[in-house]
């Protein structure tokens, strides 16, 4: 008899489910778009009742429609969310603020700058580096500790996306691996236990943070009162979860040393599957989902923000005929990108428009267009705005080669692989062949495979290998190569030239 297995990913700007049965193949597949608020500059929250709850229970019940499947049939849940985020909770998992995201969040500057100087010598020692940066959770907390003290006093639990809605389901208070020793610093040991003394010496008690398990660990059941909320059958077993670009990676067969995965999102994540750690602190590090092997990773801000934030600003004809029955805005600017030659005309984007984290780890960088005369277009904008992610890409990729670790495989994903001028422009500016994967649905098709390992139906990550497959190849013009080396150093130059004038302004 046939298994099936749900995964659903709450991200930035929209959610996604799917369910998939034990050869991997897809059976039905799900999405809904939902907001994301900026109350004030630098602070980038969800309502977690509303989004990240209202997403999972709205999910579930459409893909069990959609498949014609009864619950009883799903043998296991798996969930991803956008992450690193905050969201304290009371004793019966209320919020009791509404979630301060990841990265693009960087409302904790001070409290930032006051744990640099609090820790000084101890900094490399505990969290790796030299530098704290946005994604970090901790400064998080102390910042609700300074700022929102009635909050602060009646939190049961500060949790991730990911460990709310595994809570929500089962009544278990988890969080994977991956996100407590990479984005919960220095809390976790890497046994996965909580270091008291550290956690209460700045921030919370340890039994305020969320129990550390495998990411594929089946941790609790569904319970009565979520299966009347989700349609899932009680008792359906959950795993840990964990956040979104992990999932993701898995999905595209990220699962070697030499592996690559370009997340093009609403941020632009990499992960870099490894047999080592390396120490940069340009770069983060840390254990992988992948039991016996290392993640190092980086992230960039602004990837598909940046291009809808074009799209909204520099092109609203385009939208109007969307929203009249005609073409999708986006697919209509990749056809003009396509007609603007390699270089934009001499623009080049920085595309710090909230802030910055790898390589330069900068929450108070600006974005810049430069290189602006009057003959230039708007399709020349937007052109540099997708070759400006692309120079952060080459960036990271540039640090990974310093240290002698070669790309053997670099898979993007993400909402920008539907824009092929990008995926090809990543190629040119890297000098790597960039590939998808065939399935493109990815943090929730990951979700749903980790799921399948938990209850033993798929042996462990090696075995993913056999199911995930490659569908597009985009190989670079070594004819670019010249040009965007150029533009790549220039795109270097142009932050380090203008960065004091950015926290200045």
């Amino acid at each position: 008899m046939a298994k099936y297995f749900m995964g659903i990913d709450v991200g930035t700007y929209e959610s996604k489910g799917v369910i998939i049965n034990d050869k991997a193949e897809v059976v039905c597949s799900a999405a809904t778009p939902h907001g994301l608020e900026n109350p004030k500059p630098h602070y980038f929250e969800h309502d977690a009742d509303t989004v990240w709850w209202g997403d999972i229970c709205k999910l579930t019940k459409t893909l069990l429609e959609t498949s014609g499947l009864a619950n009883t049939e799903i043998a296991a849940f798996g969930c991803s969310t956008l992450a690193a985020d905050v969201l304290p909770v009371d004793e019966n998992c209320t919020p009791l603020r509404k979630g301060i995201l990841y990265g693009i969040d960087s409302r904790a500057t001070e409290e930032i700058k006051y744990l640099e100087e609090y820790y000084g010598d101890r900094l490399d020692e505990l969290w790796g580096g030299e530098e704290l940066c946005s994604s970090d959770c901790m400064p998080k907390v102390l910042w609700i500790k300074n700022n929102e003290p009635e909050v602060y006093e009646k939190t049961y639990k500060f949790l991730t996306a990911s460990s709310y809605i595994t809570a929500k389901l089962t009544g278990k208070y988890v969080i994977d691996r991956y996100l407590a020793v990479s984005s919960f610093i220095p809390c976790y040991r890497p046994d996965l236990s909580i270091d008291d003394k550290l956690a209460r010496e700045c921030y919370c008690r340890g039994d305020q943070l969320a129990e550390g398990h495998e990411v594929t660990d089946v941790v609790g059941y569904v319970t009565a009162e979520a299966a009347r909320e989700t349609g899932l059958a009680e008792g359906t077993p959950v795993i840990t979860g964990t956040d979104d670009s992990g999932a993701e990676a898995i999905s595209a067969g990220v699962l070697q040393p030499g592996d690559l995965m370009v997340q093009l999102g609403s941020t632009c994540y990499i992960i870099y599957c490894s047999d080592q750690l390396i120490h940069d602190d340009r770069i983060w590090e840390e254990d992988s989902l992948i039991p016996g092997r290392y993640s190092i990773d980086g992230g960039t801000n602004a990837a598909g923000a940046l291009t809808k934030w074009m799209r909204d600003t520099f092109f609203p004809d385009l939208v109007r005929e969307q929203e009249a029955g005609g073409e999708n805005a986006f697919t209509a600017l990749t056809k003009l990108a396509a007609n603007v030659p390699a270089g934009a005309g001499g623009l080049v984007v920085l595309p710090y428009f909230s802030g910055e984290r790898t390589p330069i780890n900068d929450s108070e960088a600006k974005g810049i267009i430069f290189g602006l005369q009057f003959h230039h277009t708007r399709d020349q904008i937007y052109r540099a705005g997708l070759e400006g992610v692309a120079c952060s890409v080459a960036q990271h990729i540039d640090i990974l080669e310093e240290h002698g670790l070669k790309i053997n495989n670099l898979m993007c994903t993400g909402g920008g692989t539907r824009n092929p001028v990008w995926l090809q422009i990543i190629a040119d500016m890297t000098g790597h062949e960039v590939k998808t994967p065939e399935v493109t649905l990815g943090a929730s098709y990951g979700d749903a495979l980790m799921a399948g390992i938990g209850v033993g139906c798929f042996q462990g990550f090696p075995d993913l290998s056999r199911y995930i497959r490659v569908g597009n190849v985009y190989r670079p013009d070594p004819e670019k190569a010249g040009l965007y080396a150029k533009i790549k150093d220039i795109y270097g130059k142009l932050y380090e030239a203008n960065k004091d004038l950015m926290h200045e302004l």
